[in-house]
């Protein structure tokens, strides 16, 4: 079978990888978890996590017949490293919604002629009107993260676009839009694994991008690079939800509850909306490099 850029993750994992992320790699079930530090040994077990996510999704589907009938307006923006399961969260939580009220924005390189705009401009495009949910897949935040590690960006223009988000997204939250930041931390020997699994899955080798294979080599750099974002950008006003998600079912649940949990909406069921599991999910302090 042909791998996708010439089998460079495997390559990577061969001669590049840090001998312990190997290692774990090598020594980990299917559903173990591969580091040490994680509060659990292994995933949810799956009838657990469908019953939880039936549950989850049906408040969904209120929260969204109250955001259209109210008029309320809704932002959720999901960032992580690639591959620490931004998709698939995503599609969890919209996958029983109407696309009439609900939308997914998952915006590539930007044109020449976005490239000349205000950095924000784009994203702005996006935001809601009256009754609409709208759930960023990366956002805003490629300027702090990976524009940084690549180089696409100056560090004048980086160093502006920090200047600039408190007040950006102070004013999404005076205008009334409830708006929600989650971060889906994934670990370096999850990651990988990850990868080599979507190397060899012809169904999911569409996921591999060039910067997916360029950025193996700069764990560090993305690690020095998030680790400014969250400085910058964790604020009461506006703060991050930080999840572990080295387990993708316990993460996608604690992604679902994270938007839920913070919003008012008519027959909501505060026992199944509730708070996420604070052993995986917080603030920054939760994140790991």
């Amino acid at each position: 079978m042909s791998l996708p850029f010439d089998g460079a993750i495997s390559r990577y994992h061969d001669e590049a990888a840090p001998a312990w992320v190997r290692e774990a790699i090598a020594e980990g079930d299917k559903k173990d978890i591969l580091i040490d530090d994680f509060p659990y040994d292994r995933w949810m077990d799956k009838n657990t996590y469908k019953d939880r996510l039936k549950a989850l999704q049906l408040e969904l589907v209120r929260l969204q017949a109250d955001v259209k009938a109210t008029g309320k307006r809704l932002v959720a923006v999901f960032e992580g490293r690639d591959a620490a399961g931004k998709g698939g969260t995503i599609k969890r939580i919209r996958e029983n919604l109407n696309p009439r009220v609900a939308r997914v924005v998952a915006l590539p390189k930007p044109s020449d002629r976005e490239a000349g705009e205000w950095y924000f401009q784009r994203y702005i495009r996006h935001l809601p009107t009256a009754g609409e949910i709208v759930l960023f897949d990366r956002s805003w935040y490629n300027r702090g993260v990976v524009e940084k590690v690549f180089g696409f960006c100056t560090e004048a223009e980086r160093a502006a676009f920090f200047r600039q988000l408190p007040d950006f997204e102070d004013m999404l939250v005076d205008e009334g839009i409830h708006f929600v930041k989650i971060w889906l931390n994934v670990s370096q020997p999850e990651q990988l694994r990850r990868f080599l699994k979507r190397e060899r899955d012809p169904l999911k080798q569409w996921k591999l991008s060039s910067i997916d294979v360029e950025g193996l080599n700069r764990w560090d750099a993305y690690t020095d690079a998030i680790a400014e974002t969250f400085a910058a950008s964790h604020r009461p006003h506006t703060p991050w939800t930080v999840i572990r998600s080295d387990d993708k079912y316990r993460a996608r649940l604690a992604a679902i509850q994270t938007v839920l949990s913070g919003i008012d909406y008519a027959g909501k069921n505060p026992v199944v909306a509730q708070a996420p599991d604070a052993k995986i999910a917080g603030g920054p302090e939760l994140w790991h490099g």
